[in-house]
């Protein structure tokens, strides 16, 4: 038998990895940090409860892992609009905000200290595969692969059998390779502050033929909500000059720190418009300035974001 009075003290510690867990399940920040409130509720619960037949940090993650799993079974997959249809060649096709019950991948703030640690290996592009994969399948492979969990442990979680388990375990790798993802794969490594800047002056300056130098030939553009995406730099800068980047001072960029890369917060006109993962190949915008509390990014802006970036 267990005192509830010691189990802050045991589970704390354990938060934030739980709370990506549940991010790599859900794909969004926001519905992790639900799952992780419900995941501490129940096991506070039932904490004079608990035996110890397994670590406490195994019984965590079997809580939060079930709670994820009947999440997912009231929504579909969140995904990413090139995961749904192919590139519009047109950049002035009109676009418009897809009308997806399940909702899109959202971005995750991470710690800088975490990247550097290693420990937030959660890139978006590896998120998206991951969402590919049945629940379950996923459930089994984060807990084997990432979690670092036995084959034993992750049957008790998941209220299954150890060939069940390396089964799917399996099945899932076969599947994210095929994809060209797998855990432990960390975008960014080390960016070259330089380039970064022209980077940031490029969109401050609506510069757009110092980003054409930047980008590469083939970058991605995507920017859920909207379901329409892009292809090719000749048409991501089209795209950009024709809706935001008219004239120059009308978009100014805070530093975050996004699925373990260099990320913006987007203001356009002072206001907040997107939280933007950076990148020479793919460009993410994220329109929903509902997501700027999650990164401690203010609504508006007053002064120069790039002054507080150098």
């Amino acid at each position: 038998m267990r005192d509830r009075p010691e189990f802050s003290g045991v589970a704390e510690p354990l938060r934030r990895e739980l709370f990506v867990h549940c991010y790599r399940m859900l794909g969004s920040a926001q519905d992790a940090e639900d799952q992780v409130q419900e995941t501490f509720l129940r096991a506070w619960r039932a904490y004079d409860r608990f035996e110890g037949r397994s670590s406490v940090r195994v019984w965590l993650y079997r809580i939060a892992t079930n709670a994820c799993l009947r999440a997912l079974q009231q929504s579909g997959r969140r995904a990413l609009p090139s995961d749904l249809s192919a590139a519009a060649e047109d950049p002035w096709h009109p676009v418009g905000a897809g009308d997806r019950r399940a909702g899109w991948l959202q971005p995750l703030p991470t710690d800088p200290a975490d990247v550097v640690a290693g420990r937030d290996q959660v890139r978006l592009a590896m998120v998206a595969a991951l969402h590919y994969l049945p629940a379950r399948q996923r459930a089994a492979l984060l807990l084997r692969d990432v979690v670092g969990m036995t084959a034993a442990e992750v049957a008790g979680v998941l209220e299954t059998t150890t060939a069940a388990v390396n089964s799917a375990s399996q099945r899932a790798r076969a599947q994210l390779a095929a994809l060209r993802a797998a855990p432990g794969d960390v975008e960014g490594g080390h960016v070259d502050q330089a380039l970064l800047d022209r980077y940031v002056d490029a969109f401050r300056n609506a510069d757009l033929a110092a980003l054409e130098k930047i980008l590469l030939e083939d970058v991605t553009l995507e920017m859920p909500p909207y379901e329409t995406w892009f292809r090719g730099r000749d048409t991501v800068l089209a795209f950009l000059g024709a809706r935001i980047l008219d004239r120059p001072g009308r978009v100014d960029m805070v530093p975050v720190v996004a699925n373990g890369q260099r990320a913006f917060a987007v203001y356009v006109d002072r206001e907040a418009h997107a939280v933007h993962l950076a990148g020479v190949d793919h460009l993410y915008f994220f329109l929903d300035p509902g997501l700027f509390a999650l990164f401690g990014a203010a609504p508006m802006i007053s002064g120069a974001g790039v002054d507080r970036y150098r």
